[in-house]
C-alpha cells in the first residue's frame, strides 16, 4: 500500500472556509438527510478501537453528492438558473444533479460516460434530467459537458472543483462531529477531492488534533503523484471497479484544501475493495459501491494504522447489481471463501459420488463440477474433475485439502 503524509492539518484555506460549509448546511436543512453513524464491532475489534460508518450510501439519491450539486445550483442568479444546467458523471454527480436541478426547478441535462450502470442511468432519467452518453471515462464525459456549456450557456455544475460543491460536501464533516465529539480520524474515498477537502476544512476548523485519511484505488490514484509534484496531474489511463472514484485528475480546488489539510492519502487494492463490499454487506448490511468502500478497505489492509475512535465514510450505495454480483464473487475468493481445484480420479461408475462425499463431510458447499478426460497427462483410465467450493474461510481451504489428501485423492491446483 502506497501513502504519504500530506498536510500540517492547521492551516485553512481561502477557497472554502468553515462559514461556507455552515452556510451550506442552513442551505441543504430540509434537502438533505442527516445520515446515520452506525457502529461495526467487527472493524472496531480488527482496529483495536470503536469504528463507526457514516452511512451516506443512505443519503437521498444514493449518495453525498446531493449536497454539492445542490448548493452550487442553489446559488446560481435568476439568469443563470434560466440557461440551465450540465454536468458530467459516472452516476452518483449525475443523480445529485439531477434531483437538485428538479428541487430548485432548473433544466438539467446530464452527460455520462458510454457504459455508465444501466440504474444510475435510469435514476438520473427518472430525477427529470436529460441524459446524453459521451466518452469512456468522466474525464471525457466533463469535456464533453464544457463544451456544450459554452455553446448553451447552461452553467457547468463540476462534480468536485468549485468551491460550493466543496462546501456542499463538507457538511458530512459537520455531521460526524455532532455525531461523534470524540473522533480521532476519519477516513474518506477520494477521485476529485471534493468530499476529502469539504470534510477536511469541518473537521480541521472545528477539530485541528482529528486525523483526515483519504483513500484512492491504486489504478486511479492521481492524488500521490500530484502531491509529490505540488500539482494535479493528470493520470493517462485510471482504471479501478470503483467507478465513483476513477478520475484521472484532481480538482485545483480540493487539491489546495486537501495539500493543506488532508494528513495522508492511502490507496487500495482491487482485492481489498472488493473484500470491504463483502464486509459492509455480510457485518454492516450496508450495500455500498466499491468507490463507497474504499474507507473500509483502508482499515482491512492496515487495521493498525488508525487511532480511534474512527469514522470511515460509505460515500455511495449506487452499485449495478451485475457489479454487485461480479465484485462480491471477487470478495468472496479473496477472503478464501471460495476454492478452486482440480482432483485426479480413476474413470469408474460411482467414483465422482465417493469424491462428493468426502466433500459433504468436510462441509463444503459445491458450485460447480466439470469433467477434463481429453489431456495428454491423463492416463486411459484416469479423468480429472474440476471443481468450484464455497467454504468458510482459509481455514477450512486447509481442512478441505487435508481431507482429500487424507481419502487418497491426487489434488492439481
Amino acid at each position: 500500500m502506497d501513502h504519504r503524509t500530506t498536510g500540517r492539518g492547521v492551516a485553512r484555506p481561502a477557497a472554502v472556509t468553515l462559514d461556507d460549509v455552515r452556510l451550506a448546511a442552513k442551505t441543504l436543512s430540509g434537502v438533505a438527510r442527516t445520515t446515520a453513524l452506525e457502529g461495526s464491532r467487527h472493524l472496531s475489534a480488527l482496529v483495536g478501537a470503536p469504528v463507526h460508518l457514516k452511512c451516506e450510501n443512505l443519503q437521498r439519491t444514493g449518495s453525498f453528492k446531493l449536497r454539492g450539486a445542490y448548493v452550487r445550483i442553489a446559488g446560481l442568479t435568476a439568469a443563470e438558473r434560466a440557461a440551465g444546467v450540465v454536468a458530467a458523471s459516472a452516476g452518483n454527480h449525475a443523480q445529485g444533479v439531477a434531483l437538485a436541478a428538479a428541487l430548485l426547478g432548473v433544466r438539467a441535462t446530464v452527460f455520462m460516460p458510454t457504459g455508465a450502470p444501466l440504474p444510475k442511468v435510469a435514476a438520473t432519467r427518472d430525477y427529470g434530467a436529460d441524459v446524453r452518453a459521451h466518452g469512456q471515462v468522466v474525464d471525457e464525459t466533463l469535456h464533453a459537458a464544457q463544451e456544450y456549456a459554452k455553446e448553451t450557456g447552461a452553467v457547468l455544475i463540476h462534480p468536485f472543483d468549485h468551491p460550493d460543491v466543496v462546501a456542499g460536501q463538507g457538511t458530512v464533516g459537520l455531521e460526524i462531529l455532532e455525531q461523534c465529539p470524540e473522533v480521532r480520524t476519519v477516513v474518506v474515498g477520494m477521485g476529485g477531492g471534493g468530499l476529502a477537502a469539504g470534510i477536511a476544512v469541518a473537521v480541521k476548523s472545528l477539530r485541528p488534533d482529528v486525523r483526515v485519511v483519504g483513500v484512492q484505488a491504486q489504478g486511479a490514484a492521481a492524488y500521490p503523484v500530484s502531491l509529490a509534484a505540488g500539482r494535479p496531474v493528470a493520470l493517462q489511463s485510471p482504471h479501478t471497479v470503483a467507478d465513483g472514484i476513477k478520475v484521472g485528475r484532481p480538482g485545483d480546488v480540493p487539491f489546495q484544501i486537501v495539500e493543506e489539510l488532508v494528513d495522508e492519502v492511502r490507496t487500495v487494492s482491487e482485492d481489498a475493495l472488493s473484500s470491504a463490499l463483502l464486509l459492509c454487506l455480510e457485518r454492516a448490511k450496508m450495500v455500498v459501491e466499491p468507490a463507497g468502500a474504499s474507507p473500509v478497505a483502508a482499515l482491512l489492509s492496515d487495521p493498525g494504522a488508525f487511532e480511534g475512535p474512527v469514522v470511515a465514510v460509505l460515500s455511495g450505495g449506487n452499485v449495478d447489481p451485475l457489479l454487485l454480483q461480479r465484485v462480491l464473487r471477487h470478495g468472496m475468493a479473496a477472503a478464501g471463501r471460495y476454492l478452486s481445484l482440480r482432483v485426479r480420479l480413476t474413470d469408474r461408475p460411482g467414483a465422482l459420488a465417493l469424491l462428493l462425499g468426502v466433500l459433504s463431510q468436510a462441509d463444503a458447499n459445491v458450485l460447480d463440477v466439470g469433467h477434463v478426460r481429453i489431456d495428454p497427462q491423463l492416463q486411459l483410465t484416469e479423468v480429472e474433475v474440476e471443481l468450484q467450493l464455497e467454504t468458510e474461510g482459509p481455514e477450512h481451504c486447509a481442512r478441505l485439502i487435508e481431507a482429500l489428501g487424507g481419502a487418497g485423492y491426487t489434488i492439481i491446483r
